[in-house]
């Protein structure tokens, strides 16, 4: 089985301290400024291993991440659910997109205000927070990294995020050239299931 955390999958449950009304509300405007996105990522595991690909999101609940080419899985949200995908042993993991950790960034209308803690930072350009949720350890930590740009939607450019599991493993997703409000066909997020034979002809 090729596996792949579900840190990947899991970085905006948004629980805890209260962040600053100020920067709590720039985050609420960039995720209702933004109807698209296309991104490149680079995926770090404890290990320092690295895997590539694309993420394509489509508000509300669609999401994609494509894989580089030779690993054979792929997480895709179609609007109703999530699902993790292993071609290499043909299985499939689905999850309620309501449920799901990537719901907030999935639906820019729910309100994220009193479940996020702004992490300090030297650097005034970085805006980071910090969630974890109480009701569900097994989503571990994870630190989501915006840039303060002001031609960027809402004034903030999401950079990643980094993720600590339960076991404390840390995955980081790095995102690079990011493009936003483009058209998205639907059919981005359809997927192969490969539980399902071909037929042979004849």
């Amino acid at each position: 089985m090729y596996r792949v955390s579900a840190l990947v999958i899991a970085p905006l449950v948004l629980a805890g301290a209260l962040a600053p009304v100020g920067d709590l509300a720039r985050v609420q405007q960039h995720l209702k400024a933004v109807a698209t996105m296309t991104a490149d990522f680079v995926q770090t595991d404890r290990n320092g291993r690295m895997l590539t690909g694309t993420l394509t999101l489509k508000r509300p609940g669609k999401i994609r991440f494509q894989y580089e080419k030779g690993v054979p899985i792929l997480i895709v949200g179609d609007g109703k659910a999530l699902t993790f995908v292993d071609y290499s042993v043909k299985q499939v993991q689905r999850w309620p997109i309501g449920g799901s950790p990537l719901s907030i960034l999935l639906d820019p209308d729910r309100d994220i205000g009193g479940v996020a803690r702004v992490v300090p930072s030297a650097d005034d350009t970085i805006l980071s927070i910090e969630a974890n949720d109480a009701r569900h350890p097994e989503y571990g930590r994870t630190t989501l990294i915006f840039a303060r740009d002001a031609g960027a939607p809402g004034g903030l450019m999401l950079k990643g995020w980094v993720a600590l599991d339960a076991q404390n493993n840390r995955t980081t997703i790095r995102l690079s050239k990011q493009r936003f409000n483009l058209p998205v066909s639907d059919g981005v997020f359809r997927w192969n299931d490969p539980r399902v034979r071909s037929r042979r002809p004849g």
